[in-house]
């Protein structure tokens, strides 16, 4: 088959959680996967000995992430070497593993600790194969946070970590990691693993969020560890396209792909449909940026008018309004390359007037209109974890199936045009300010004598507790604004959303106070810093 976006990836059966139930009917072990500190039930077919099939996962995979996880393994290894773990891994207790019955899978995998290197499966979730999100926290705070379901959103106990398993370091600082629901890696082992979907389209699935059926195996979290994070609603209006566990069972649409502009989110975007098998024109206003994905397999542009014309289906996603105007009505822009059937995707953060004129303009030369603005930042741009909100043309938001699932985790198409400008700019409006008033907590806190580190460590404790939450107040306390979400972008989307709120006259006075906060940090040099950036506005 053809490889996903996870090859065979090397981990270690652990002793799970005491209270970590065991999925139904699945004979598995609880894995640790080097490198990423990730965790889950994997089926015993999906295991593979590490030492035979060492060199093939090499080969397979030369990315940075997989040689760190190599090189975890064998540090291990070494530190292992003389016990009995390190001898007890070969071919013949793996054809035993195969054969193990229930009753041994019940037994502490801790007296064996095994590498394996893991192959593709999937499990069916509802009418689509749903992501999970895992991110790593302080291993001294101890967060926890409700796995939600759709047919119990109770917050569920977590399992306290087995005490003999001390060689597991985390990180001290967030980091947003992707863990497999189903297709934990890129290859097809045996065929009886995958099952395929029970929908018409097994790539793309469409369903109401109040029919999402809850997931029939659950990676819970280990506490004090990690968090995962399922999400799910309960909206019965609106329609959404869950991706698939991890992308590995994706077909590419065939449609030639434009995407112009480069920054922090198109980069992910743009890397992750090439990973995907996607065939990608590309084009930036600094055109050496475009040298990167070049090398990768994309192709150039000279300008946003030649990938349009040359592109079944042209995707854009610049600064502001001003820009994506400017990238469609300009010398060279977009409107010259648009003919009768050109598609034009806007994935831009503007204001539903600007979305609404160049839709008009697209379909007045019988081009056909999505916008589609991302929820997310780099880091999830990256991973291929955005959230997708798509509005217009419903047959053109099908069409982008393929490329949505490789850059994003859902899509929600929203109906008429202007709908996904509005809910973007009032997700990022709660974003900003939320981020405002962290900023203005922690820096309350070190005026009046109390410990930033002991208010973080208390709101990660409580109700407020998120990954949001605690990556932005981990860079601020490591003084670290590098940018993941430019700050001038955000402080941008709340002005955006005080207007919205102003054409309709309602009021948005906790976005005004933000704004202003954030306006104070620009004019102190921090629009290019990350939007946490807006703590200095804080300091006297």
């Amino acid at each position: 088959g053809k490889l996903g976006r996870y090859p065979p990836w090397p981990g270690k059966i652990v002793n799970p959680p005491k209270d970590l139930k065991k999925p139904r009917g699945k004979k598995c072990f609880f894995v640790k996967f080097f490198g990423t500190e990730d965790h889950a039930w994997i089926k015993v077919e999906q295991l593979k000995p590490y030492h035979p099939h060492k060199e093939e996962m090499i080969k397979i995979n030369k990315g940075k992430r997989f040689q760190q996880a190599v090189d975890a393994v064998e540090e291990f290894l070494r530190k292992t070497k003389g016990k009995d773990q390190a001898s007890s891994h070969n071919s013949t207790e793996e054809k035993n593993r195969r054969n193990s019955s229930e009753e041994r899978g019940k037994q502490s995998a801790g007296e064996e600790k095994r590498k394996a290197s893991l192959s593709e499966g999937k499990v069916k979730k509802g009418t689509g194969e749903g992501k999970k999100r895992v991110s790593s926290v302080s291993s001294e705070r101890g967060s926890k946070s409700p796995l939600k379901r759709a047919q119990d959103q109770s917050p569920r106990k977590r399992g306290r970590p087995p005490k003999d398993e001390k060689d597991l370091t985390i990180p001290e600082s967030s980091t947003v990691k992707r863990v497999m629901t189903g297709t934990v890696a890129g290859f097809k082992w045996p065929p009886s693993v995958s099952e395929p979907a029970k929908d018409s389209d097994p790539h793309f699935h469409h369903f109401l969020l109040s029919q999402t059926e809850k997931p029939t195996v659950c990676y819970q979290a280990i506490t004090k560890k990690l968090k995962v994070c399922e999400e799910e609603t309960g909206s019965t209006s609106i329609q959404a396209a869950d991706s698939t566990a991890v992308n590995g069972s994706i077909t590419p649409t065939d449609k030639k792909i434009g995407f112009l502009g480069l920054g922090l989110m198109g980069s992910g975007i743009v890397s992750n449909l090439l990973k995907m098998g996607h065939t990608v024109t590309v084009w930036n206003r600094t055109a050496e940026k475009c040298d990167l994905f070049i090398q990768e397999g994309a192709r150039l542009g000279r300008t946003p008018a030649e990938v349009v014309s040359t592109c079944d289906i042209t995707f854009a996603c610049v600064s502001d309004p001003k820009a994506a105007k400017d990238l469609v009505l300009g010398p060279s822009g977009v409107l010259q390359g648009i003919r009768p059937g050109k598609c034009y995707v806007d994935m831009s953060t503007v204001d539903a007037d600007t979305v609404t004129e160049l839709a008009q303009v697209i379909v007045s030369r019988g081009g056909r209109f999505l916008e589609a603005p991302v929820s997310g930042n780099q880091q999830l741009s990256n991973d291929g974890m955005l959230v997708i909100l798509a509005a217009g043309d419903r047959g053109l938001y099908e069409d982008c199936s393929s490329c949505f699932q490789a850059m994003g985790k859902t899509s929600f198409f929203l109906g008429e045009v202007g709908n996904a400008a509005k809910m973007m700019l009032i997700v990022n409006m709660v974003q900003g300010s939320f981020m405002a008033t962290i900023a203005e907590g922690l820096t309350l806190a070190q005026v009046t004598g109390q410990s930033q580190q002991t208010l973080l460590d208390i709101l990660n404790q409580g109700q407020l507790a998120s990954i949001f939450l605690d990556q932005k107040c981990q860079n601020i306390l490591q003084g670290n604004f590098k940018p993941d979400f430019y700050l001038k972008y955000i402080q941008k989307d709340l002005r955006l959303a005080i207007a919205l709120g102003d054409s309709v006259n309602h009021p948005t006075p906790m976005a005004a106070a933000a704004n202003e906060v954030y306006k104070r940090a620009k004019a102190l040099d921090q629009s290019d810093n990350d939007m946490s950036a807006v703590y200095r506005a804080y300091i006297h």
